[in-house]
């Protein structure tokens, strides 16, 4: 069973405890509506220095993570989307003028705008699922 901050009195979850929740939410094998209470109760709550540590933590390894050439340079814009991507475009094309690389993870289908990926997926031709390699 997942544990709440409900369920533990209020006191700081355990590494082991947020360890289970991110899992459980990756392996599908919770409710929505404990997602959502567990969600409700760091919202209201608020989380520590620790817990919020060990959420990123989880959530970061929870999926593949990449590794960069410790020579490059990397940057991050990060887009929702937006209703027109006005800032991510133009500044990702101003930065391939530099030594940097911008790895450019985006989400999609982000409301009635769609997301970043929706928007260049939508230009023909445009290769948009990159291999680890590329």
């Amino acid at each position: 069973a997942v544990v709440s901050t409900q369920s533990t009195g209020g006191q700081e979850l355990s590494d082991s405890e947020i360890e289970h929740f991110v899992d459980s939410v990756c392996k599908e094998t919770i409710h929505p509506s404990q997602i959502g209470a567990m969600l409700m109760s760091f919202c209201l709550k608020g989380l520590t220095t620790q817990e919020t540590t060990t959420l990123t933590r989880c959530m970061m390894n929870s999926g593949t993570v990449q590794k960069w050439d410790p020579s490059w340079i990397v940057v991050d814009k990060h887009s929702t989307g937006g209703v027109g991507d006005k800032v991510t475009f133009p500044l990702v094309a101003a930065l391939a003028c530099f030594p940097v690389k911008v790895p450019m993870i985006s989400g999609r289908g982000l409301g009635h705008t769609g997301g970043t990926i929706d928007k260049l997926a939508a230009i023909p031709g445009f290769e948009y699922r990159l291999s680890e390699e590329k």
